[in-house]
Order: C-alpha cells, then structure tokens, then sequence
C-alpha cells in the first residue's frame, strides 16, 4: 500500500510542479506567494491523506457514447488531477457516468493518480460483490479505494459484506451515504454502532443541519466525512453569483463564489473532502483553487454564513 501511495503522491506533485510553471497565478495564496501546498486531509483512524477537495460525477459525467462530449469530461478530469485532485465519487445510479470514467482515465493513463470511491446501489442485499465487481469493470480499476452504501439502500445486509471484503482486501474503506437532508436519524443510529471508515453527507453554506449532530458524532467516531452537494446542484450559483463578495473575503482566502462555497465547507475541522461536480474546464480551476491558500477561521466562517443570508 505505501509503495502504491507513494507512486501516486510522486505523480501529483510532478503534475502540480509542471503545472505552476505554466500558471504561477493559480497557485499564488492572497499574499502572492506562489505556494504548492494542497490543503489535505488525514483520514481518520489512517495514515494516510487526501485532498481536501475532490470530485462528484452526478449529472456532469452521464453523457452516454457522445465522443465529444467525453473528450470534454477528460479534458475536465485531467485538470483535476493536474491541479492536485486525487478522489472521485461515483455511483452505479450515475448512468453512463462509470464508463465515461473508464474511459478518461484509460486515456489519462491516469489508474495510479486516483483515489477511486463508488457507491452500491441495489436492493438486493446478495449482490454487494457483484455490484462492486460490475463497477470496477466500468471504470477499469482492479479495486476501488472506498465503497458506500449509496442512500442507506439495503444497508444492513450490504455493509456486512463491506466489512467482510474490507477485511479480505477487497477495499480499502467502507462508508454510507445519504443526501438532500434525508434521514439523518436513522444515519446517526448506524454511525453509532457500526465501524464505519467514512459517510458521505449534503453540507454547504445554506444546508447546516449536519453541524448539530451528524458531524459531532463523526468527530467523537473517528469517521471521516466527504460532503456531496457543495453547490447545491448549482442552485448557490444561480442565487448568488450576481452578488459581489464581501470587501473581507481576501483575508479569508476566497477570490471567487466556488472559493467561498468550498472553503466554507473545508474550514470546518471535522470535513474530510468536499465533492464538487462540473462539466467545464475553467469551473474546474475555480473548484480545485479551493484547494490551496488561507482557510478561514471560525470567527470568518459565521460572517460568511451571515453574509450569504442577509442576500
């Protein structure tokens, strides 16, 4: 495992390196320091460490057999991971998202760059295997890196055999999933009972009911925590992206909306790894400048919560 990490560390910082020469702005913090220093994230209960922002596939990457449009995808794939992305969350619910991964990353060559993370998707409790195999054959990955119960779907009968592949090697963590606020009692219940690696949950700017309980009780469990629906499927954008940023948002290392939404989200201690989804190449270079660059404090955080809702 160290030599595989370790190989996928080297290709990073070897893409960040090449890529600063060409675009030092990018890379530049709020005091103009160029700096190559990606905000990252120590799993909980692990060694190891991943980008504070990754990747969602929702939506942006079901784009069926459409040749240009995954040449697109590949383009916006590759600046990720040029930028110093390494996880990308997927689902079996995606439509021909997987294959669309599959295949950029087949013309990446990208395999040892990624920290793969789908989800399984199917009532029948029997099939955990066999969904995982299915999705490992879309995206062309020997083994994914973290498999989730998407949405608490057969939960019970799914994680067990989670727990039992985790133990045979089969992946190397496990998680549940749920979204757009839905149950997050029954959500809590299984964080306190069940080993858990990760639980992927909706956090933003405006959706703040997780702070009460679910991320408290991440903390105290030693979970780590990858928040879906940064951007509330762009609906942030579409109510705010008019509005200037506040005169301070400099000095809480934020140079756009994507900054601010994302940072928001990143800033808190107990958040892992935020998922923005994007179909577009520069949508991308704002995500991942999320990724570099001051946080801001707790002091910050509130006014940017008050500020978003005096809007």
């Amino acid at each position: 495992m160290a030599d595989w990490f370790s190989r996928r560390q080297f290709l990073v910082n070897a893409g960040l390196a090449g890529l600063a020469l060409k675009s030092p702005v990018l890379f530049a913090n709020t005091s103009g320091t160029p700096s190559l220093s990606p905000i990252m994230r120590r799993i909980p209960g692990a060694t190891e460490s991943i980008p504070a922002i990754g990747m969602g596939t929702w939506i942006t990457f079901n784009v069926g057999g459409d040749e240009q449009l995954i040449a697109q995808r590949t383009e916006v794939l590759k600046t990720f991971f040029d930028l110093g992305g390494t996880v990308v969350d997927g689902s079996p619910m995606y439509g021909s998202a997987a294959d669309v991964m599959g295949k950029a990353l087949n013309s990446l060559d990208a395999h040892d760059r990624i920290f793969a993370a789908t989800k399984i998707w199917t009532g029948d409790e029997s099939e955990t295997r066999q969904e995982a195999a299915r999705s490992g054959r879309r995206w062309g990955v020997d083994q994914f890196d973290l498999l989730q119960v998407h949405n608490l779907l057969g939960w019970q009968g799914h994680l067990e055999t989670l727990k039992e592949m985790k133990a045979n090697g089969e992946v190397r963590y496990i998680g549940i999933t749920t979204s757009h606020g839905r149950r997050h009692r029954e959500f809590a219940q299984i964080m306190e009972r069940e080993s858990l690696d990760f639980v992927q949950l909706t956090y933003n700017v405006l959706d703040r009911e997780v702070e009460d309980r679910l991320l408290p009780l991440a903390e105290e469990r030693g979970i780590g925590v990858i928040v879906n629906r940064p951007f509330q499927g762009g609906s942030l954008f579409r109510r705010f992206q008019s509005e200037p940023l506040p005169d301070w948002a400099g000095e809480a290392g934020v140079e756009n909306w994507a900054e601010f939404f994302l940072k928001y989200i990143i800033s808190h201690p107990v958040v892992t790894c935020a998922i923005p989804a994007t179909s577009k190449v520069e949508h991308m270079k704002e995500n991942m400048g999320a990724l570099y660059g001051a946080l801001p404090n707790a002091d910050q955080r509130q006014r940017m919560a008050d500020y978003v809702r005096s809007l």
